[in-house]
């Protein structure tokens, strides 16, 4: 978390409000390395035989796009909210594939907040999450749900 001078806090976050980050660039070996450990699937992990698929060659996992999309989200974001962990996410979607040398970037809008009814002192914080391309395409959406700290108590 940033300093406390700096830190947004429940009270701070704004339905409606959108934040526009990023760019991180898919690197090759990086997607190779990763779909061999996580999602061996040809056309993650094997250049030849991903020639030979409906993709005409290699793209990043869903799950590594989403890695980079958090990391992203974490440096940009949550670094400076006071985030208290997140209990899951909803409409994962991958829409485009995503290929080595793309330039990722994330824009996140709030949709929701409400302050919790069992623990005063964090409230919710619903937000919908896309990944862009360096084209401005949408790659992978999703909808996100974070529990923040409140700096006043109800």
């Amino acid at each position: 978390m940033g300093d406390a001078t700096t830190m947004q806090y429940f009270e701070d976050q704004k339905v409606g409000s959108v934040f526009r980050f990023g760019s991180i660039m898919v690197d090759e070996q990086e997607m190779m390395a990763f779909a061999k450990r996580y999602d061996p699937q040809v056309f993650h992990a094997d250049p030849e035989a991903a020639r030979k698929t409906a993709f005409g060659g290699l793209i990043a996992s869903g799950w590594l796009t989403g890695s980079l999309a958090m990391r992203l989200i974490v440096e940009h974001r949550l670094s400076r909210v006071a985030n208290f962990g997140s209990p899951g996410i909803d409409e994962v979607r991958w829409w485009k594939p995503v290929r080595s040398g793309d330039m990722l970037s994330v824009r996140l809008a709030i949709l929701e907040t409400r302050r919790s009814q069992s623990k005063p002192d964090r409230g919710i914080v619903k937000s919908s999450i896309e990944v862009l391309n360096q084209s401005g395409e949408v790659v992978m959406s999703w909808k996100g749900t974070n529990i923040v700290l409140c700096r006043n108590l109800a």
